[in-house]
């Protein structure tokens, strides 16, 4: 295993460059030349997992990030604290496995004391495997998480072991059921629909969740693997899960989705509802409010992104930076010049695209 720091970012603007923005209070939220408002921030703890999924990571041979690379608490909580007073309201965890950084309940607990501007608490969510939930979920409800959403890709031990190369099926169910008996709500099981893999399990895995009092949302496969093997064939559709599953259900469309990535669909009229996230064939790029933030500091403004915006020498400034580092002024400008250079979509369907240098693991979920 090979621990490299990854350099496609770009860096801060100076503060007495042109394009520089007025002082914080004039800012106001952030805003995208398109009109989105950006209320979301993924925050990747750490590019490691515990499991090895083919479609995000390879099994042997993983160039991990540079652990002086990796954010601090103290760092985590400065980028998270300057995106509230623009704005965001919602903080996402994510890896890896968030659950596999030591001081995850901490960050959880002071990542929850961060108040809007109005005052209002932020949201705190995280996106795991499960597999340390039972261990953790009391000290982190506590500390003030409010959602999750856990990955299951199929419930049976045999595909599960050869999809993530590892025997942890129970492991996950473990954490599931603790997650449902924690009454922490809404409960989201992700599975990634694969061609030949699991796309015979779509209403298996429904029932499952809700079994669980939880919300089962499917994924079309994206060519966000580090390998880069992604193959357009062996992805299920949107159209296709919606057919398997119109054949076990009435499926009514659920109406508000807003900048959410999935769609949602009642089963039978409800309460029960699935949903499909379908970034390859019905993007929802013009309603997305995402920012993501990755373990090793640079800020992407899309999931699919080619390049980044360096937080690094803005949080470990030299010492004649320290001032403006310190009032959280170069953080801000960055966050607004990552909005600013969000483009309409993320062009998959284009012939120009091309696949993100950093796996799926690394961007954070």
């Amino acid at each position: 295993m090979v621990a490299i720091p990854l350099t496609l970012a770009r860096r801060a603007p100076a503060s007495g460059a042109a394009s520089a923005e007025p002082d914080a209070t004039a800012r106001g939220a952030l805003v995208d030349r398109f009109g989105r408002v950006h209320r979301d921030l993924r925050i990747s703890l750490t590019d490691r997992c515990s499991l090895r999924c083919t479609y995000c990571m390879p099994e042997q041979g993983n160039e991990w990030l540079a652990r002086s690379s990796i954010l601090t608490l103290d760092e985590i909580v400065r980028v998270a604290g300057a995106a509230a007073a623009a704005g965001v309201t919602t903080f996402r965890l994510t890896g890896g496995e968030p659950l596999l950084r030591a001081d995850i309940v901490e960050v959880v607990r002071r990542l929850a004391e961060i108040t809007s501007p109005d005052g209002a608490p932020v949201q705190i969510a995280m996106t795991t495997n499960g597999i340390r939930l039972p261990e953790f979920l009391p000290e982190l409800k506590a500390a003030g998480l409010h959602r999750l959403n856990i990955s299951i890709d199929t419930l049976r031990r045999d595909r599960f072991h050869e999809l993530t190369r590892r025997d942890r099926l129970d492991d996950v169910l473990e954490g599931i059921a603790a997650a449902a008996a924690s009454g922490l709500r809404p409960l989201k099981l992700n599975a990634v629909a694969m061609r030949g893999v699991n796309d015979d399990e779509l209403v298996d895995l429904v029932e499952f969740a809700i079994a669980h009092d939880a919300q089962m949302r499917f994924i079309e496969q994206m060519p966000l693997d580090a390998g880069h093997t992604w193959d357009r064939m062996s992805m299920v559709t949107r159209d296709e899960i919606l057919e398997a599953l119109g054949a076990r259900w009435a499926l009514a469309p659920v109406p508000g989705r807003g900048g959410a990535p999935a769609e949602r669909w009642l089963l039978d009229g409800g309460p029960d509802t699935v949903g499909v996230i379908a970034s390859v064939t019905a993007p929802f790029c013009g309603d997305c409010d995402r920012l993501r933030l990755t373990a090793d500091g640079q800020l992407r403004n899309c999931l699919f992104s080619t390049s980044e915006y360096d937080l690094l020498p803005t949080l470990r400034p030299s010492q004649e930076a320290e001032t403006e580092a310190e009032s959280g002024d170069g953080i801000d400008r960055m966050l607004r010049a990552c909005v600013a250079g969000k483009l309409p979509g993320h062009a998959i369907n284009d012939p120009s695209f091309l696949q993100p240098v950093r796996g799926m693991n690394a961007i954070g979920g």
